[in-house]
């Protein structure tokens, strides 16, 4: 149960200058107490006052806003493509962002190390005491033991050692900061959110089309956690009764062996293996190396069986995400990761087809959108979590 005085640290912050008379309407406690829990506050270094804000009949309202150098927080994703850590002050404004690639030598040691390597210069560049920080959130793909700090066993790592890793207790004491850990789409649901904090949305969903897929959902402005935390268990949705699966462990017909890179890839290298498509011709290259940079580049260049490849992801994809849509019902739906951004006519196709398979439409419309954080959203969203922890 929050104070009233974190009550009122979070709302100042979410809105990001407020009057005294904005809070007192807000908060229905008495005037000296909130005098009392602001001078306080300002003592204390939380908030301090801004200026004047604008007249409604009488003098001016000072106005109150959190205090920047408050404190620090960094947030690291991990995807199976790419790791990145953000730096942030209190009010949650990036300062700096490193990104790298997850190759077949980025074992955890090697991630840890480079992460305690790129906080030290970050550090050091804005002239930041260690001190100062006041935790390390970490986003990552799971299944995960979010309780003991553990990725458990994720697929598709190009590295070896990715089963069983204590990576919470690992950046700790690589680092000495506090650290928790959240899966990466639960993570960047919350960054989006934060940057949607002004409109407030209550219920939304976040699906992530990348080399898998993984979804996170939020019910009344909360994280909906299950108890069980598997992230990715959205791509074995069933959408082809009678379809092929992509990987052994996988269901028969799940929509990751129709819509994710992976299954892009495993399409176009059967068509070059049985001589269709006109991929071998093109690229010059044997059937099993053909990837993803590939069908993209050839999807750019109106390459028609990449077109056709692209074109039916997309509608299985809005098949999956109007599954989604008739369970939660949620008022906006973000889409991210590489499948949404390779191209626009993914995005749209993606989206109508989902529109078209929505029970109630268009009486029902839920707000599409690729977010307003995007590559960003994993690492913001676990430097916040660590920031609603902190103690004011």
């Amino acid at each position: 149960m929050l104070t009233s005085k974190e009550l009122i640290y979070r709302h100042i912050a979410e809105q990001g200058a407020v009057s005294k008379a904005e809070l007192l309407d807000r908060f229905r406690i008495p005037s000296s107490t909130l005098t009392r829990t602001l001078e306080e506050m300002i003592a204390d270094r939380l908030i301090q006052a801004s200026g004047l804000g604008p007249s409604s009949g009488g003098r001016r309202p000072i106005v109150y806003e959190t205090n920047p150098a408050f404190g620090y927080f960094f947030g690291l994703e991990i995807s199976r493509s790419h790791a990145s850590l953000g730096f942030f002050d209190v009010r949650m404004n990036p300062m700096s962002f490193t990104r790298w690639r997850m190759d077949e030598a980025m074992t955890p040691d090697r991630l840890i190390a480079h992460a305690e390597q790129s906080v030290k210069a970050i550090l050091f560049d804005h002239k930041i005491e260690p001190g100062q920080v006041r935790g390390f959130g970490i986003g990552a793909v799971g299944p995960l033991d979010r309780e003991r700090g553990i990725v458990l066993r994720p697929l598709h790592f190009a590295a070896p050692g990715w089963q069983d890793v204590p990576i919470r207790r690992m950046a700790e004491e690589a680092t000495g900061f506090a650290a928790r850990l959240e899966n990466g789409a639960n993570a960047a649901l919350m960054g989006e959110r934060w940057a949607l904090r002004r409109s407030n949305p209550q219920h939304m969903l976040y699906v992530h089309a990348g080399i898998g897929l993984r979804s996170a959902m939020m019910s009344n402005g909360r994280i909906v956690h299950g108890s069980i935390d598997l992230e990715g268990a959205v791509g074995q949705m069933i959408v082809q009764a009678d379809g092929t699966r992509l990987h052994e462990g996988g269901n028969f017909g799940a929509l990751e062996a129709y819509a994710s890179i992976q299954a892009l890839e495993k399409q176009a290298q059967s068509q070059a293996e049985l001589g269709r498509g006109g991929w071998t011709e093109r690229l010059r290259i044997a059937p099993e190396q053909i990837r993803y940079d590939d069908l993209l580049q050839a999807l750019r260049e109106g390459h028609p069986p990449a077109v056709e490849l692209f074109d039916g992801a997309a509608v299985y994809l809005g098949i999956g995400l109007a599954n989604m849509i008739n369970m939660f019902h949620p008022e906006t739906v973000i889409l991210g990761g590489a499948l949404i951004y390779s191209d626009e006519r993914f995005y749209k196709a993606a989206i109508e087809t989902a529109r078209r398979h929505v029970y109630y439409y268009p009486a029902y419309q839920p707000a599409f959108t690729k977010g307003e954080l995007r590559e960003d959203a994993v690492a913001t969203g676990a430097a916040l979590m660590m920031w609603r922890r902190m103690e004011v």
